[in-house]
Parts: C-alpha cells; structure tokens; sequence
C-alpha cells in the first residue's frame, strides 16, 4: 500500500526549547521551515509569526491586530531548524518555548510564465494573460524561471535580462549569468529561461528589438515568485504535495482574486493586513458554515463566526484562487497583505467540524491519523482558539494548551486525547466540547495512515 505523504514531519513539525536570551540555533525541525510560528509556554508573551516570503525579521502576532514589525524574534531559517534572536518573546532566558514549522516551496522554487506582446501605450510584455502590462516580477534566488515566447505575438520581440532599467535601450548590456534561449520568438518552443544566481542583482526584462517593453524583475532570498492567476498579482510559495502556501499581495481597494498556488481548492486560510493600516485576522474556512464563502472568523479574537460579504466576496475559492471583497483588511488599496492557505491532503491534513456532547466522554473526531498539530475554533459561541501538538506531551490526557488569540501562557486542562485515528475530548467545557455547540478544526498528519487511494487505516 502507497502513501501520498509517508512522513508528516518532512513538511511539518514542532520542536521545545529553553530560551537563552542571546542568540540561538533550533534544531530538530528536519527541513529548512518556510514559516515559523512561535509561542511562550511558560510566560506570557506574544505568538510569533515569520515566513521567508515577507522576510525572516518582519514579525505578526496572532494576538494582535498590529501592522508588520521589525524584531529580533528569529534571525534565520536553517537546514535543520531556524535561529532565535534576543527578543524575549522568543527566547527569553530561562523561558520555555514552542516552535511550529511548515514547508512550503523549499528550495529552488520553478515557474513557467506565458509571454505575450500587447499594445499598451506602445507594445508591451504581458504574463499569463494577466490584466496589467510590463508589472514588475518576483524571481527568487536558485529558482528557476521559464518565459514561453511561443506565442505569435511575439515575433519580432526576443525577451532578455539587464541590470539596466530597459536594458540596452537605457545604456546597459545584456545580462546572461544563468540564462539560456532556445528558438525563435513566436514560434513553438521559444523560451528564455534564467536560474537566478545566489546574490543576484536586481534585473530588468526587455526586449532587444524595442525599446519600453519590460520591466524589473526583483531576485529576492524568499522561495517564492509572482502568480498571475487572480485579478490582483501575488507572490507565492507553495507545497502543492503537503498542501500549505505563503502568499504576499498589495490590495487594490476593490474586490478581486488572488493566486495561491496550491493547485486544489485551499480548505483554509488566514489573510492579515501587513502595513498602513492595523487589521484583523480573517479566517475562511470551509466547514464554518453551509456557505463559508460568505462567513468570516478572526484568529486573534475568540468571537464567534460572522457574516460579512465584503470579507470573501461571498465567492467560494477555485483550485487556483481565494476571492476578496471591499473591507480594507484585505484589500485596501495600496496595502500589503499575507495570506497562509491550506488545502486538505488524503492522509496527512484534515479540515473540518463536530459538535460537542458537554460530557467527560466526549466526543470523538476522526480524522485517520494520529494528528501531529491539532486546532479548534468553536463557531457559535465566543472562546478561545486552541492549539495541541504531539511534542509538548507524550501521554494522554493531553492537558497542554495554547491560544492563537492571546499572549496567556500555557493552559493545563485535562481535555483531550490524541489517538492514532484521532481525537476524543475528556471535558465538557464550552470550549472544546460544549453540548450542541459547533466547532471548527485543523489537523495535521503525525504519520499519515490514509492510502493514496484514500482507504482509511487504523494502525501502522
């Protein structure tokens, strides 16, 4: 029998330290993390979010409505874990900690983007059909990027690269580290392509023939790259085998999509305004409700779900796109924006809802595997979100808890049972297990005991 994930840990895992209040690597993660969420569990400071996308020092906590910061929370990610710095939310002295670590694109991103030559105050280069002309792209260092000049449109108009704004047209030359061509553009096969050397310069996409066609193409250390498959350009980094993407945007004021790369429908994800502007977390989630497309929840309140059409646009999301409405918080113009997006994967994740029994013997959830990273939200009723995890203790009654909406320290109610299928409550309480109340989760594989044919396992 064939598993589609064989080991949860090789694209999630959470790792225990002891805070020195210097600087200091963590190791134990078993893959360099795309993003880091961190929380105290002896004191009470902030959660903790970085991901490489928007740059390894530029700080969010889930607690907290706050735009974008700048700290000394984590100072890298490494082959085999992350490095923490001197802030004390993340590394005070004596202090105990949590780290949690998703993959997402890795190393060595790819991407191939169709060409087209349009008029637009003059001719200019158009990507994937997308609505705006000469934009400015994202090309991450190691990655590799393909530019199909197959179409007709572009004969006549061979693509290059410069460190020169409009390349030879403004004075530069012809960049070429790491570039290939084949063909003739306009006819089929005809390509650039480029793998983006480690400390790139910034680049310029131009054309030989003609002057103002291009644009800049910025060579970031992020693992990521434009997507052009929504109405407003994003910058991605997905796992499409794990099913997790970090996505930047800037708002355009008005609705419209966003590419997430993840090449199925996301189950959940979690948008946060990053600059001009504090804003809420929003949460879209499919089991929230009958129609979640058109229901909001926010991580960093324990309010219960809302309807709100101008969160979501009141559209469901597509294989290659989430929808966003008017609301500022996640679409403000001119705003910048991350969104964490998750799609459920036979085996390794599971998304989705109960309703509590309020008994000591509560209720069980299957999810078909021993969850490595389980949590709940309820829906109909205002508490907190929770947080377990497989390290934080090895037996059941797992009575360690944490909450994405507050900087509190660890809670220490015997309330669940992690099991090799599952979970099952050992408390009553509105929080997780009120009766007739409705919950909301998220679970992640510890290993996956679901086939890739989708048949259902009990041990392993």
């Amino acid at each position: 029998m064939a598993w589609t994930i064989n080991n949860g840990k090789l694209y999630f895992n959470s790792v225990l330290y002891t805070g020195n209040g210097s600087t200091q690597s963590i190791t134990g993660v078993g893959f360099q993390p795309d993003w880091v969420w961190y929380k105290s569990r002896s004191d009470a400071y902030n959660n903790g979010l970085f991901d490489i996308v928007r740059g390894v020092d530029k700080f969010l906590s889930s607690n907290s409505s706050g735009e974008e910061s700048t700290i000394s929370g984590i100072a890298s990610f490494n082959s085999d874990g992350f490095t923490v710095g001197s802030d004390a939310g993340s590394n005070g002295s004596s202090k105990t900690f949590v780290g949690w670590s998703w993959l997402a694109a890795g190393t060595a991103p790819s991407n191939t983007y169709v060409v087209k030559v349009v008029s637009d105050s003059g001719n200019k280069y158009r990507f994937d059909d997308f609505g705006t002309s000469a934009v400015t792209l994202e090309i991450s260092e190691g990655g590799t990027f393909t530019f199909d000049q197959s179409d007709s449109s572009n004969s006549g108009h061979p693509l290059r690269f410069s460190t020169t704004s409009n390349g030879t047209h403004g004075g530069g030359s012809e960049y070429t580290t790491g570039v290939t061509t084949n063909g003739t553009p306009g006819n089929a096969g005809a390509y650039t392509r480029i793998t983006v050397a480690a400390s790139a310069p910034t680049l310029y996409y131009y054309c030989t023939a003609h002057s103002g066609m291009g644009g800049q193409a910025n060579t970031p250390v992020t693992n990521s790259f434009s997507n052009f498959a929504g109405s407003i350009q994003s910058n991605i980094s997905p796992n499409t085998t794990s099913g997790f993407s970090v996505v930047t945007y800037t708002g355009a004021g008005s609705a419209g999509t966003i590419g997430h790369g993840l090449n199925a429908v996301p189950s959940m994800y979690i948008v946060k305004i990053r600059s001009g502007r504090t804003g809420d977390w929003l949460v879209y989630h499919n089991a929230v409700s009958a129609d979640p497309q058109t229901d909001f929840l926010k991580l960093n309140e324990a309010n219960a779900v809302a309807d709100e059409s101008t969160i979501w646009n009141d559209t469901a999301p597509t294989s290659s796109v989430f929808s966003v409405g008017t609301e500022a918080t996640v679409s403000g113009n001119s705003n910048t924006f991350v969104a964490y997006c998750f799609a459920e994967k036979q085996g390794y994740s599971k998304f989705g809802s109960y309703v509590g029994n309020g008994s000591a013997d509560g209720t069980f959830v299957y999810t078909g595997f021993k969850p490595a990273l389980f949590i709940i939200k309820r829906t109909d009723g205002s508490n907190n979100w929770m947080i377990w995890d497989n390290k934080r203790t090895g037996f059941n009654i797992d009575n360690n808890e944490l909450y994405p909406n507050q900087s509190a320290a660890e809670g220490d109610d015997d309330r669940i049972d992690l099991l090799s299928n599952g979970i099952k409550w050992r408390n009553g309480g509105a929080t997780c297990n009120g009766s007739g109340s409705t919950y909301i989760y998220m679970a992640l594989a510890e290993n996956p005991f679901t086939s890739s044919t989708g048949t259902p396992v009990t041990a392993r």
